[in-house]
């Protein structure tokens, strides 16, 4: 089940596309971890991906971390191409503390 989606952009020559970003509701696994699982709805394909944690929350926090790293280590936002609300702003998710130099805009203040 769907808990949290947003919509980034992506400068594609003259054309706007579209980026969803979506994360879904925890479950809990047989083994008792927690999986959280994310996509990424970039032009070429979708990335779809999950983390574990030791409860649901802990899942949550790495599966916006997940998110944030494959956006900032695209190429999509190395180029600049890719933007939430305004270009070179962020996209409003965290990232692992090694990876806070990537960081731009209100993403860098706030996160």
């Amino acid at each position: 089940m769907l808990v949290a989606s947003r919509t980034l952009k992506l400068k594609s020559g003259d054309a706007v596309v579209d980026v969803p970003v979506e994360l879904f509701v925890p479950v809990q696994e047989t083994d008792g971890a927690w999986k959280c699982d994310t996509t990424i709805g970039w032009p070429d394909g979708v990335s779809r991906k999950s983390t574990f944690g030791v409860d649901s929350m802990r899942s949550l926090v790495l599966a916006l971390q997940m998110i944030g790293t494959e956006l900032h280590a695209s190429a999509a936002h190395k180029s600049g191409t890719l933007f939430w609300d305004k270009p070179g702003n962020g996209y409003g998710f965290p990232v692992m503390p090694n990876m806070r130099d990537l960081l731009t805009g209100d993403d860098a203040k706030y996160l």
